[in-house]
């Protein structure tokens, strides 16, 4: 059985005040970290100009209200 993937990403000119722009990879890893504390199975990086997050579908509407909390979204 195949697990449908959906890849969410995120500008880093979207991102708050909050989130240090100047090291995405730190913000990649603290947007990961409360999705997975959330019990969603997501990997964030940082790419060349955003937030990349990968994530099973299934998951999709957990991980948007998660996203949404900390207003990347």
């Amino acid at each position: 059985m195949t697990m449908a993937t959906t890849t969410i990403r995120i500008d880093y000119t979207a991102l708050l005040d909050q989130f240090d722009r100047s090291r995405p990879d730190v913000v990649a890893e603290a947007i990961e970290t409360a999705l997975r504390e959330d019990g969603i199975k997501a990997e964030a990086s940082d790419i060349f100009s955003h937030i990349k997050i990968e994530l099973p579908t299934s998951q999709l509407a957990a991980a948007s209200a998660v996203l949404a909390e900390l207003q990347v979204i």
